[in-house]
């Protein structure tokens, strides 16, 4: 078993990357006129949701992380799984602005975020198997119906984008405002033991 504080530094240590990917793929408008902001309001659009995205998984990694003691290799590969996720958020969230949120690359988007969200419940049961289900973690977690909620979206919303990429978008919205909120059951059970 090893101390999960070198797993936290370098998760923090990569999302801290990916946000600033995110923010140099910004545009800066070609003039001072208003009808130049108007152009890059799809992109600020997009960096608004992927970095409340990024935001939220970093909110609820550090509280799962402070639920359990210890982590073992299964977890390094199940959280180096969700950080290679996370990492592709730049692209996608780059590739739906530059193309006018076209079909293939809202697609693409709910691909990784969808793909993110089952590494992260990966990595939370790596979690609760390595410390027990009467674990705080495991406790906590439970069934975890919105995780498996927001997987469920997401596939809807990744079939969706080939017919009507808005209503894509506002279950990948849904989703964020899910979410938005640090996971109570982890805090909560957290208090409890203090």
């Amino acid at each position: 078993m090893m101390n999960k504080n070198r797993l936290e530094a370098f998760s923090d240590g990569v999302l801290a990357i990916v946000l600033t990917i995110m923010v140099l793929e910004l545009k800066s408008p070609k003039s001072a006129s208003p009808d130049a902001l108007l152009l890059v309001i799809p992109g600020l659009v997009s960096y608004v949701v992927s970095f409340i995205y990024i935001g939220i998984y970093w909110n609820n990694h550090h509280h799962m992380l402070q639920a359990v003691r210890h982590v073992n290799g299964r977890i390094l590969w199940a959280n180096l799984h969700l950080l290679f996720w996370l990492s592709l958020v730049p692209f996608v969230t780059s590739w739906a602005s530059d193309t006018q949120f076209a079909s293939l690359p809202v697609a693409a988007y709910g691909v990784v975020l969808f793909m993110a969200g089952l590494a992260y419940w990966i990595l939370a049961r790596s979690l609760v198997a390595s410390h027990g289900k009467d674990s705080t973690l495991g406790q906590a977690l439970g069934k975890d119906a919105k995780g498996k909620a927001s997987l469920l979206i997401y596939a809807a919303a990744i079939a969706s984008a080939f017919a009507e990429p808005r209503f894509a978008c506002a279950c990948y919205v849904l989703v964020a405002v899910m979410w938005l909120v640090p996971d109570r059951r982890i805090e909560s059970r957290l208090r409890d033991l203090e």
